[in-house]
């Protein structure tokens, strides 16, 4: 199995209800990613978030988001791309590391997750940290991430993420897709373009 096919890039969150004015540029980003992966035939995973009624985010700080379909659905500009993902998670926690997920990674024998999507303080972040304590190395795509709470909470994602997971799992949309970095690093382009 090649390197590349050892990795699965995970696209967390990217739905209706975490679109704002922070985060709504990162999609076409997200996008560019996801079409370039998968014309590669590499797996892709979407992940969707829901909150419960009685959860903590609702019991701690009184937040009630992410309940309705319209809220849940994942944006339409990755809409067809999902029909031929590996898998859709859904999970009602900021961590993408489900026992589902788990169970897939394991079937898959992928050994790297290729992080992406929103927010990268909260469920990029506790994924790829999550991924790290399971032996799973992860990588975050700085320029495919957003905050819903702004830019400073994302650049303080990223600082938290140089320190706890390695400054050289931080990579671009670009240093990734040209194998200058990340799991594809090395990789013949003919190899990475699926040839």
């Amino acid at each position: 199995m090649s390197t590349s096919q050892t990795a699965a890039l995970v696209i967390v969150d990217v739905q209706a209800g975490f679109i704002n004015e922070h985060s709504k540029d990162a999609v076409p980003t997200v996008v560019r990613l996801v079409d370039a992966w998968s014309a590669a035939g590499r797996p892709v995973v979407f992940t969707r978030f829901y909150n419960p009624p009685g959860s903590p985010y609702e019991r701690v700080t009184g937040w009630t988001d992410l309940r309705t379909p319209e809220e849940q659905r994942i944006v339409e500009e990755l809409t067809p791309y999902v029909q031929s993902a590996a898998a859709v998670i859904d999970k009602p926690s900021s961590s993408a590391l489900t026992p589902e997920f788990i169970r897939l990674v394991q079937d898959a024998g992928w050994t790297e997750l290729v992080l992406a999507g929103i927010d990268t303080d909260a469920c990029v972040y506790d994924t790829a940290i999550a991924a790290y304590h399971s032996g799973i190395l992860p990588w975050i795509v700085t320029d495919a991430c957003a905050s819903t709470g702004g830019p400073e909470y994302h650049e303080a994602a990223l600082l938290l993420a140089r320190r706890n997971i390695s400054p050289q799992r931080l990579l671009t949309v670009d240093e990734l897709l040209a194998g200058r970095a990340g799991p594809l690093e090395g990789e013949s382009r003919d190899a990475q373009d699926g040839r």
